[in-house]
């Protein structure tokens, strides 16, 4: 599994309901994607637990022949044309479980992204992280979660969907604006290792 984010800020004044019908006429272009097994259309307004207007989609692959297919081919090229070209975040994928609404509907998302100290050995970190992130798939709402690591930064990621409301917690909030989902199956449940 590989997870993969870019963020487009956008101007304080920008018509969000812009990114909302994007979204809405273009999110399902990806519902059949060969090697994506989520993409969660994640939204933040400023003023509504957030400081920056951001259009953030968040992808978790099962493969990396269609995160390559996805990048190097019309649908990244569409949003390099009318947005620039964003800088790609990618963590290798360490776990990923549903949560007990996993049959539901995403409305909402938490990314929280936290560097490994250096006098933490990289493998109690994720010992840590993991047990962390099974304690958030069973949070009441969950849809599904998924925790990832940038070695390269030593950095982890823990990502949840959410049914609901998202839980105040640390890191950032967003908004669900539809969700593509055709491999999710093929992401596999719990440890990647």
């Amino acid at each position: 599994m590989h997870a993969m984010q870019y963020e487009i800020t956008l101007p304080a004044d920008y018509d969000m309901d812009v990114i909302r019908h994007r979204v809405a006429t273009r999110g399902h272009l990806l519902d059949d994607f060969p090697g994506l097994g989520i993409k969660a259309y994640l939204m933040r307004e400023r003023g509504e637990d957030s400081p920056v207007n951001q259009y953030a989609p968040f992808y978790l692959w099962t493969r990396p022949e269609g995160m390559n297919a996805f990048l190097w081919g019309a649908g990244f090229q569409g949003m390099v044309q009318d947005f620039g070209r964003p800088v790609v975040q990618h963590w290798t994928g360490l776990s990923y479980q549903r949560g007990p609404a996993s049959g539901a509907l995403p409305r909402t998302a938490t990314r929280h992204r936290s560097a490994v100290p250096q006098s933490v050995a990289p493998a109690d970190a994720v010992e840590a992280a993991v047990e962390e992130s099974r304690r958030l798939a069973k949070t009441a709402g969950a849809v599904a979660t998924a925790l990832a690591a940038d070695p390269r930064h030593w950095e982890l990621l823990h990502f949840t969907l959410w049914d609901g409301p998202a839980p105040e917690a640390p890191g950032e909030r967003y908004q669900v604006l539809h969700l593509s989902s055709s491999e999710q199956d093929q992401l596999g449940e719990g440890q990647q290792w």
